[in-house]
């Protein structure tokens, strides 16, 4: 049990709370402890019935324990957590930072656009940032295709279509990846650019551990688990 739980809290955690959300949220649907209706986005509920939270477990349910689940929380579990441990690493503020962008971006369009749930697109978002940002990598889906990284939103929309699944959910998880990126990575870099998001210092101060200090349960994951050269692009 001791060794579960070490295991746990090597986890980052930003990839550990959001993960144990999603798995915890998923608990209480198939037990039937709550309901999906009682989760789901809707404008009118939110912002009109003032049903706040569904703001957040709107992100955080994948469906019932099944195919999609798996395939949905191994993709945001490792990608979260590649993120967090190499781009985000020391940077947990920037990386909360993320999330709320994500957050907010997905749930503009998704005033726009008919979808009731957005944990599938903020997936698609981590993965398109990962992407984008380790572009030698080289990846294997399926055993069937080969292509570098930047490809694999691309290549996810796409088996997400195949499997007859409305490509808009991918479509929205990209767009807010490209927007972060863009704003992040590319236009700072430009002349006369600047960086738009700027991390607020409260969440610097809440998440950030001072300099100097780590948390002694982390461990980083082990580098043959990492992404690159993995079927199904894991």
């Amino acid at each position: 049990m001791n060794n579960i739980l070490q295991e746990y809290l090597q986890i980052p955690v930003f990839t550990r709370g959001y993960t144990t959300a999603c798995l915890l949220t998923t608990l209480a649907v198939q037990l039937d402890i709550v309901s999906p209706f009682q989760l789901y986005f809707h404008p009118t509920l939110i912002f009109k019935n003032l049903q706040l939270w569904r703001l957040i477990t709107n992100f955080c349910f994948f469906g019932t324990f099944g195919f999609n689940f798996f395939f949905n929380m191994v993709f945001n579990y490792r990608y979260c957590r590649m993120l967090e441990e190499n781009s985000f690493r020391g940077r947990t503020s920037d990386f909360a930072l993320m999330f709320i962008f994500g957050g907010c971006f997905m749930t503009l369009a998704g005033l726009f656009v008919n979808m009731v749930f957005l944990s599938q697109a903020f997936t698609i978002m981590i993965v398109y940032v990962w992407s984008r940002r380790n572009p030698f990598i080289r990846m294997n889906f399926f055993g069937l295709l080969t292509f570098q990284a930047p490809y694999l939103p691309w290549v996810l929309m796409a088996f997400s279509f195949l499997l007859g699944n409305v490509i808009i959910v991918d479509a929205m998880g990209i767009a807010a990846g490209h927007v972060y990126y863009f704003l992040e990575d590319v236009f700072p870099r430009q002349r006369n650019g600047f960086r738009v998001l700027r991390t607020p210092q409260f969440l610097k101060t809440l998440f950030d551990a001072p300099p100097g200090q780590q948390d002694p349960n982390y461990q980083p994951l082990p580098e043959e688990e990492r992404p690159g050269g993995f079927n199904w692009g894991l």
